[in-house]
């Protein structure tokens, strides 16, 4: 069977915790292959896990979605000594046609420091073997057209010429699940992935007012599926008239229509506060960012999250629409969320983007009274 090494990054941070996120980003990786009806199995090596398969191409083309996950690399695992180092490097050398006219080094790293060579001789040693046999220069920058990796552990030793970066993270369960506000357009559906990227498990909960809006929705989610290994993506549809359409008809007849957006905001976040205590959900997700709408001015989000009884998790709050935008076509949401949109039918003409906590107070009494 073929070898990936599997590299964590801030996992190896957590202490006497450690074992518990790296069993769970085991029981994940075993997810992600059986999903992908990949066969293989997984185990710890000190600070790494292997995995042993025999589609080695296609399972780390997978893996790299599994969160938790920095990087992998697709490896051979030899003696540990210093012959067959130099014997395997110099076939990852060749295979990838190595020459004079390209770059490479190595990167040694010795984790049983019982070996007789330190990772700055073993560098030397297998370098200037590679470099005999190719006649290629060595450049120590990341820019080299190759880098050999070279792992030394007790009783073998891993060689590779590839590194795949992973999304890193948290392994996704690990840190409880949340309910995540999901219309069709691009901010919230990456606002859901980058919360799973912290390890929370994510409710999508969408509130109909179309079938285009609810279509764009449903494809979202099966996108966020596929980096969801560990975690069951079920989708949760509501009626958005059912929802809204009270609130807005006594908004109508107080006249306060400006206040639209604000109240459909935090009658939905009420909602879907309900969602969460009945999936045992701790939180909800929103994909607002400063100030780019009307409703998301600094006064505005005070006014709509004052007296919600869950947190709200904003993970695009600092972001621009440049930046969410590169994310989307990263992750595969955005020509999903730009198809044909369909525009709220309650938006106001004039929003308000400077609402105040006496104000909201004011308008709810107001609508209370009509009770």
């Amino acid at each position: 069977m073929g070898l990936i090494l599997v590299r964590y990054g801030e996992i190896a941070l957590k202490g006497k915790n450690r074992p518990y996120f790296i069993g769970r980003l085991r029981k994940n990786i075993r997810d992600c292959l059986k999903t992908n009806g990949l066969s293989g199995n997984v185990s710890i090596v000190g600070q790494r896990l292997y995995v042993h398969t025999d589609e080695v191409e296609r399972a780390a083309d997978k893996l790299r979605d599994v969160f938790g996950i920095v990087s992998l690399s697709p490896a051979v695992e030899v003696p540990a000594d210093i012959k067959a180092l130099k014997e395997e490097a110099l076939r990852v050398a060749r295979a990838v046609g190595l020459n004079e006219r390209l770059s490479f080094h190595t990167d040694a790293r010795r984790a049983d420091k019982t070996f007789p060579l330190t990772s700055p001789e073993i560098n030397r040693v297998v370098g200037e073997h590679v470099q005999a046999a190719t006649g290629a220069r060595v450049d120590l920058s990341k820019a080299a057209d190759l880098i050999i990796g070279l792992e030394v552990r007790r009783g073998h030793a891993l060689v590779f010429g590839q590194t795949v970066a992973g999304h890193g993270g948290l392994p996704l369960g690990t840190e409880g699940r949340a309910v995540a506000l999901m219309s069709g357009g691009i901010d919230s559906p990456i606002a859901a992935w980058l919360i799973m990227k912290r390890g929370c498990g994510v409710i999508p909960l969408h509130f109909r007012q179309n079938e285009a809006e609810c279509s764009k929705f449903l494809d979202n989610c099966e996108v966020l599926s596929g980096y969801a290994y560990g975690w069951d993506i079920r989708p949760i549809v509501l009626e958005h008239d059912e929802v809204f359409g009270q609130t807005w008809d006594k908004l109508h007849r107080i006249r306060a229509e400006r206040w639209t957006c604000i109240f459909c905001k935090r009658t939905l976040l009420q909602k879907a506060c309900e969602i969460a205590d009945e999936h045992k959900a701790q939180a909800v997700v929103m994909g607002d960012s400063l100030g780019q709408v009307a409703s998301q001015t600094l006064d505005n989000l005070e006014v709509i999250s004052y007296g919600i009884p869950k947190p709200i998790l904003r993970p695009l709050i600092g972001l621009d629409k440049v930046e969410i935008t590169a994310l989307g076509r990263r992750i595969g949401t955005f020509e999903i969320s730009t198809r044909e949109a369909r525009a709220c039918p309650y938006l106001p003409p004039n929003p308000f983007t400077k609402a105040s906590l006496p104000k909201l107070r004011e308008i709810t009494e107001r609508m209370e009274a009509l009770d």
